[in-house]
């Protein structure tokens, strides 16, 4: 996939994203997401961390937070999730062009990371609504490249052949472990909601590896 279209996809999903937040209820908001500690409120703050925070305003917060990075994410989170859902809806449509990318990474790290967070938000609401198949067939093997190991999963994601049949497509080496896009990278980013849907001889391997 080329830039220009990689970026109009990321917008395209930004939106979709919105369009699905804007249908949520105020218990919906307040619903614990797949990532420990945090309401789905809180991460879609943390989605939009990237695309609004300044340079100065990430230094202060890494200065207040001893320059560690998790702690001032935690708190440029937090100071998005003090508006409301529907300021944080019209936030994600403001910025849904936004063409930030994390340092050493380009446009497969935002795409990734609105795949990934936007099944953090939906999965516990019981919320089906699948992603184009283009944007998985992006985001899964950047998971499995070793550029994933920079901020997205450590190092030692089990060698299997990974192959999500529902977007054709398949990589890697070893014993085979099959699911949907979405739930190999829920698996693979260690979030073990969907493990059940996990098939083949790799299946255990990459489940216990999700649950670490």
């Amino acid at each position: 996939m080329d830039d220009a279209t990689a970026w109009a996809l990321l917008a395209d999903e930004r939106r979709a994203f919105a369009d699905v937040l804007e249908r949520l209820g105020p218990d919906d908001w307040a619903t614990p997401s797949l990532c420990a500690g945090w309401t789905v409120k809180d991460v879609v703050a943390h989605t939009m961390v990237g695309p609004t925070a300044s340079i100065r305003e990430v230094m202060w917060a890494m200065a207040r937070s001893r320059f560690d990075f998790d702690t001032a994410n935690r708190r440029l989170a937090a100071a998005r999730a003090a508006r409301t859902p529907a300021e944080l809806v019209a936030l994600v449509r403001e910025h849904a062009d936004s063409r930030f990318h994390p340092p050493g990474h380009d446009w497969h790290a935002p795409v990734t990371d609105l795949l990934v967070h936007r099944l953090d938000c939906l999965v516990p609401l019981g919320v089906v609504d699948p992603r184009p198949a283009a944007a998985w067939q992006e985001a899964l093997p950047f998971l499995l490249s070793r550029r994933a190991r920079h901020g997205f999963i450590p190092a030692g994601l089990p060698e299997l052949t990974y192959v999500a049949p529902d977007i054709g497509w398949s990589a890697g080496s070893g014993e085979r472990v099959e699911a949907p896009a979405e739930v190999l990278a829920l698996a693979i980013t260690r979030r073990p909601a969907r493990n059940d849907e996990l098939t083949g001889p790799g299946a255990a391997a990459l489940a216990e590896w999700s649950r670490a």
